[in-house]
């Protein structure tokens, strides 16, 4: 009888099952990677730190003892943070609390764009739309709130990426040393997978700092002008500006939409000039601000990015959206070095 399967028929069936499981283990494993992927996130954005403190310390072994006192650094420095902010931003939260029941009762009336733009006639078929898609619109951003802040402010998240990224930070050299020495050192493999490397912990590098810097630049820019202005709730509304900052597109948007809102639910006098700022510094951030903090190597094009974060909100919600840059970034990054790898002439 003729064989129904060859060994290459059997190779290939065996390939796709073994692909088919490990995408299957990534997926039921995804909250621990995504607490990895968090912890790689931390360590980028305290490695400088870490090496600045490592220069300063005698001996051999000075690498834990420098993220040791980086993180009583970060310690002290939050808890400072927090003493001062902390006081007046609970008031607030507290004062929009008891004001958010009323805010709801207007946004179900339908009156939203009617309140800014009061003598403007399209403002009533805006209001039809909103009020046809607002309930799916809030209960999709209260989903993506509960369960974000669910995951993060679970204990041992908190826990688990600060010992995840001492780790990292530990050994992160030998990390390399052992990923990269592991490979054919034929053809010039070994290079390109050093070359690799080291351009992925430049880009992730770039990114992380570039946009804890961007969310600082949002919060300290919106609480000077919004206490100068008189916005209610303005220690709230730039935190909430400087938060969403994290997620690229969608953040801002989102942002942008609730500093309008709650600005006119509150009765400020002029909300279409704070949306109007709102737009501008968009602007200023997407075009002035990441230009001259964020690398060349971390430029993505708007489509890819707004494909990546809805690809990621899809995958891990929040945190997916989080990650979609970054690893859009790098996936780049492993392309070009693989293209012009290929493009070089044959090797010995």
């Amino acid at each position: 009888m003729p064989r129904v399967l060859d060994a290459k028929t059997l190779r290939v069936v065996w390939t796709i099952l073994a692909v088919i499981g490990a995408l299957a283990l990534l997926y039921l494993l995804r909250t621990v990677l995504l607490v990895l992927a968090f912890a790689v996130v931390f360590a980028y954005l305290i490695f400088p730190l870490v090496k600045l403190v490592e220069r300063g310390l005698p001996g051999s072994r000075r690498r834990p003892l420098a993220i040791g006192v980086v993180y009583l650094v970060l310690v002290a420095a939050l808890s400072t943070l927090v003493a001062l902010v902390g006081p007046p931003l609970g008031r607030e939260l507290a004062a929009l609390g008891q004001k958010f029941p009323e805010m709801s009762a207007q946004i179900k009336s339908g009156r939203v764009i009617s309140n800014i733009f009061p003598r403007w006639g399209g403002a009533e078929i805006l209001d039809d739309l909103v009020r046809a898609h607002l309930p799916q619109v809030v209960e999709y951003a209260q989903h993506g709130l509960t369960s974000a802040l669910g995951w993060l402010t679970g204990a041992w998240v908190v826990v688990m990426v600060p010992i995840f990224a001492f780790f990292f930070l530990r050994d992160a050299e030998r990390i390399a040393d052992s990923v990269t020495g592991a490979i054919d050192d034929r053809r010039g493999r070994r290079e390109l997978s050093e070359t690799i490397a080291q351009d992925l912990h430049s880009v992730l590098g770039e990114y992380v700092r570039a946009l804890v810097l961007l969310c600082a630049l949002t919060f300290v820019v919106w609480t000077v002008l919004f206490l100068i202005a008189g916005v209610p709730y303005a220690l709230v509304l730039a935190a909430i500006g400087g938060a969403l900052e994290f997620l690229p597109v969608v953040g801002p948007l989102a942002a942008g939409v609730t500093v309008t809102a709650v600005a006119v639910f509150s009765g400020f006098a002029h909300p279409w000039l704070l949306a109007l700022f709102i737009l501008v510094w968009r602007l200023v951030q997407d075009y002035v601000s990441s230009p001259l903090i964020m690398g060349r190597g971390v430029e993505l094009h708007p489509g890819l990015v707004i494909f990546g974060v809805l690809a990621g909100g899809e995958l891990a919600g929040v945190a997916g959206m989080f990650l979609s840059v970054p690893v859009i970034a790098g996936l780049r990054v492993v392309w070009r070095r693989l293209r012009d790898f290929r493009e070089e002439p044959s090797r010995d």
